[in-house]
């Protein structure tokens, strides 16, 4: 009983696993960019900034804001500030500085967070004077030319929406935001072009894109019954018939968590997040009168965080299966490792790909942390497993925000620890008494894969135990 469970989870796995092989298929076939069409004239665009407690990003985000290469008179800057500390202050000082230099910008404060960021988007949206809706998140600064590279395909495409690629200010920084980069590299330059290009559907990643207002009208507006509004919107506008564009050569800086506690939170949301959408979306798109392959996408898209329970019931259980193995069980093993080999090269060739791709001078710099990439993935695996079973049958709807750190971290927002970090923990000494085991018994076989696991529990367990500061703890708490 324990075998047959235990291949039907790895045979999972497998499917999942084959599945990046064929986004990186469709990458390939269908990579390439758009020339962007020629500026006819300026249409009326509004930026909306949503900010929360964001006092160590917050000026240079407003700054790089205003300094678009746009008309003053066609930009209409909405700041969503719903913040409960300082951060307000240094809004209103950078709102006037930008003022007296013609830029229009509202500042909107509300008395509750109701909604969190889709509530403070839905609440402005009315407001917004452009034809047009630009949204950046706290971190980023996007480029002075993204509005010249992006409202072209708008106005001449009839498009709903346009991304653009995120890339990361703060890679360097340590082993976490190298590793972090490399997997939201993946996403951001394999699997949205494969996507995109092959006429399946892609999502907004919430920040770093522009909107047609009248698409997110259609779409059914901004509504926070999942922590992934962003991902919500994207699917409810895409079945309406709405066509999205990506351009992965358009790239917005952006900052990336800089410890494991604020990389989990992050992760957690958005693994929670797909699964509230697939439970809201997943029916309708499979019933909707669109291809296959699109249909079969959107499943593999929305669905695919169930990866992670799996993951560890399968690490859970492979030690125990030598329990139950016999003589002629062998060849069983052997297929088995082929298997899990071929599992886990898949997701390396992917992201190994991504590198070579987003970085073409110095991706061979980058061939050394795909195995550790792997590891932070198996280690994530209690806290995304956690948030899959959340979002599956969880109500709570609250939005948890990434704290930034900034270039100068006047405030140290810190994310609180949790007692899981002791199971992930408990999870690599788990791993290291497999590899002993398995080593008594002879399956040497496996023995490279569960080391490199047992580091991963460990890694993310240890460096994610932080006590959080009383503001911190505050800024978390709701």
């Amino acid at each position: 009983m324990i075998l047959n469970i235990y291949f039907l989870i790895l045979s999972l796995l497998c499917i999942y696993g084959i599945h990046r092989i064929w986004i990186a298929y469709l990458y390939w076939r269908n990579q390439g960019d758009l020339i962007c069409p020629p500026l006819a004239f300026y249409p009326m665009v509004t930026i909306q900034l949503p900010i929360y407690t964001e006092a160590n990003v917050v000026e240079r985000h407003i700054d790089s804001i205003c300094s678009l290469d746009w008309p003053t008179d066609k930009m209409h800057i909405q700041i969503l500030d719903d913040s409960t500390d300082h951060t307000s202050a240094i809004v209103s000082r950078k709102i006037e500085h930008w003022r007296q230099r013609g830029r229009l910008i509202d500042h909107r404060q509300r008395e509750d967070r109701s909604g969190f960021k889709a509530g403070a988007l839905r609440e402005a949206l009315p407001e917004a004077k452009g034809e047009y809706i630009a949204i950046f998140d706290a971190d980023f600064v996007p480029p002075i030319s993204f509005l010249k590279e992006t409202i072209p395909h708008l106005i001449e495409g009839k498009l709903g929406m346009v991304q653009s690629r995120w890339i990361h200010l703060n890679r360097n920084d340590n082993l976490l935001t190298r590793l972090s980069a490399i997997l939201l590299d993946g996403h951001f330059m394999i699997e949205h072009t494969a996507r995109n290009r092959s006429n399946r559907f892609f999502n907004f990643n919430g920040t770093a894109g522009v909107w047609r207002k009248s698409t997110i009208i259609d779409a059914g507006g901004w509504q926070h019954d999942t922590v992934t509004e962003d991902l919500d919107i994207s699917y409810r506008a895409q079945l309406k018939g709405w066509d999205f564009l990506y351009l992965p050569s358009l790239c917005s800086p952006a900052e990336i968590p800089s410890d494991l506690s604020a990389f989990k939170i992050q992760q957690y949301r958005w693994a929670k997040g797909s699964i509230q959408t697939a439970k809201k979306l997943l029916f309708k798109i499979l019933k909707a009168p669109i291809p296959i392959h699109t249909k079969i996408e959107a499943f593999f898209h929305l669905s695919a965080n169930i990866s992670h329970p799996l993951t560890l019931l399968l690490l859970i259980l492979m030690p125990y299966t030598w329990f139950w193995r016999t003589e002629e069980g062998s060849m069983g093993f052997w297929l088995e490792l082929m298997v899990f080999v071929a599992s886990s090269l898949s997701i390396g060739f992917f992201y190994l790909l991504s590198q070579k791709e987003s970085q073409p001078t110095r991706w061979t710099g980058e061939i050394r942390h795909i195995p550790l990439v792997l590891a932070l993935g198996i280690g994530m695996s209690i806290n995304q497993s956690k948030a899959f079973f959340a979002g599956l049958w969880g109500k709570d709807q609250t939005f948890v925000r990434t704290p930034k750190k900034g270039e100068t971290n006047l405030t140290p927002y810190r994310a609180p620890g949790s007692i899981f970090s002791f199971l992930e923990i408990a999870m690599g000494l788990y791993c290291c008494v497999s590899t002993a085991y398995l080593l008594w018994v002879g399956a040497w076989q496996a023995l490279p894969f569960l080391c490199l696991f047992a580091w991963g529990f460990s890694y993310v367990g240890i460096m994610s135990l932080s006590i959080p500061t009383s503001e911190g703890a505050k800024d978390f708490a709701d």
